[in-house]
């Protein structure tokens, strides 16, 4: 096929691995499925990291890479969060993206579609001028896309702060969900993460599609609401769960040495505990949680960062600098060293969760590593730390009922003997029995919905099918 009859999409992932990795695995249906070629157009505040270099280096040919020069944030003060760094990472680059768009126009391959993310709506503006249909790929929840489908509305008739709220926010077909536990952005309305986050999500309604990262049996009945026609509302197709299966070989001794150590353990024994690549906990919370996996007496696999006061202290760099270990309590390494394997900032997660040994999953809640643990039918214990995970974890505990949720103390500390008790209870309990073959069942729906058949794959083929068509119609108009 050559290259100028294929239709092209641009992609542009919003700052963040955790947007990287879902975007990726997208790219790659788009090409083995629908033979479409895709470029990666990468914005941020400094040159590609290490590991967005490693997975972008990884892709087949028809999938390239752009990266745009670096935007200068450093008009923004140090308390600035994460939000609108990101959002103004993208907001920024707009200029150079139109240089990209002159330059694809130049070669013959304007895209046939611009597919952003959830924080990236501002480059709607440089599709408009090119004529190119714009989509949103939303990587997380159906739960939390209603929620920003619904925050325009809500910011026009709620007059307090959401954590005001005395009623939990029902959404049709979603969870309800408590003001606290709205994601971080919308727990300040002063903030300018607020006013990013309330920017972005007035656009949505400027997409000629949003396709997200989950499937019917795992949310049904927020995607059927979100299916009803509406005012404002794009279509949306449900083409989840994509998650990267872990068939790359562990590069380093010490990842293939926890492998080997899972190689050695019995079936389904294993407790994998892990907040994913941005996620930190306090000095106070690590200890109590240290304390807890050796109270419980399970065999666990704990990748661990230093702590922080802030929960997404790593998000832009996995690799905090001194050593985590220095910080667990003393004898904990001795205590533990039988039934216990701790490694330090980064284990290849997928091929963890679908090693046999690991029975159990204590996780950040964040959306990729929540679709990994479905695919490989692991259950949960839910612990959130930031961005959309308090809605992710009600979901998963109260609503789909794959996850156990420690409580936290007044003060916001889980105890250890509350750790101890609900990894017991997800190990050896009646409690994990329930959740277990909940995620039994579910780990064999996502097998079904990405078949040729299945309804994952028919959303995508319905969007590909859209774009090929698209590109026709600009050839026989002579645009192209």
């Amino acid at each position: 096929m050559e290259e100028s009859k294929t239709p092209h999409v641009a992609i542009i992932p919003s700052p963040g691995m955790g947007h990287l990795i879902p975007l990726v695995e997208f790219a790659k249906r788009l090409v083995h499925l629908h033979g479409l070629t895709v470029t990666f157009v990468i914005a941020g505040e400094g040159p590609p990291s290490k590991a967005q270099r490693t997975v972008l280096d990884s892709l087949p040919s028809s999938i390239s890479s752009v990266f745009l020069p670096p935007v200068d944030l450093t008009d923004l003060s140090s308390s600035t969060r994460i939000e609108s760094r990101i959002s103004l990472t993208v907001t920024r680059s707009n200029p150079e993206l139109r240089k990209v768009f002159d330059s694809f126009v130049e070669g013959g391959r304007l895209p046939t579609a611009l597919v952003v993310d959830l924080f990236g709506t501002d480059a709607f503006d440089v599709a408009v001028e090119f004529h190119v249909p714009p989509y949103i790929f939303y990587p997380t929840t159906a739960n939390v896309l209603s929620f920003f489908l619904h925050l325009p509305k809500l910011d026009e008739t709620v007059s307090c702060e959401f954590r005001e709220l005395t009623e939990p926010l029902m959404l049709p077909g979603c969870v309800p969900v408590a003001g606290k536990d709205f994601l971080d952005p919308a727990q300040d309305r002063k903030d300018d993460a607020y006013k990013w986050l309330l920017h972005n999500t007035k656009r949505y309604k400027e997409a000629e599609g949003i396709l997200v990262n989950t499937f019917f049996e795992l949310e049904p009945n927020a995607i059927k609401a979100l299916q009803e026609p509406g005012l404002d509302k794009p279509p949306v197709y449900p083409v989840g769960p994509l998650v990267n299966i872990g068939k790359q070989e562990a590069k380093q001794s010490e990842e293939s040495e926890c492998l080997k150590w899972l190689d050695n353990q019995p079936l389904g024994s294993v407790l994998y505990v892990s907040f994913g690549s941005g996620g930190t906990l306090t000095c106070k919370q690590l200890n109590e949680l240290a304390l807890g996996l050796a109270d419980s007496e399970q065999r666990f696999l704990w990748v661990i960062r230093s702590p922080s006061g802030v929960a997404n202290s790593s998000y832009f760099d996995s690799h905090s600098q001194t050593d985590p270990l220095t910080f667990l309590p003393p004898g904990f390494l001795e205590r533990t060293k039988k039934r216990g394997f701790v490694i330090p900032f980064w284990a290849p997660q997928a091929q963890v969760l679908a090693h046999p040994s690991t029975g159990g999953f204590l996780t950040h809640c964040g959306w990729n590593s929540t679709l990994e643990s479905v695919v490989s039918g692991i259950p949960l214990i839910a612990w959130p730390l930031y961005a959309e995970q308090k809605m992710n974890a009600v979901l998963l505990s109260e609503d789909i009922r794959a996850a156990l949720r420690p409580r936290a103390g007044d003060d916001g500390l889980v105890r250890r003997e509350e750790v101890a008790r609900v990894v017991k209870g997800l190990m050896e309990g009646e409690e994990g029995k329930g959740v277990r073959n909940k995620m039994k069942e579910l780990k064999e729906a996502a097998c079904r919905v990405l078949k040729d058949d299945g309804t994952s794959t028919k959303a995508l083929s319905l969007v590909a099918l859209k774009w090929k068509a698209h590109k026709k119609e600009l050839e026989q108009n002579g645009n192209h």
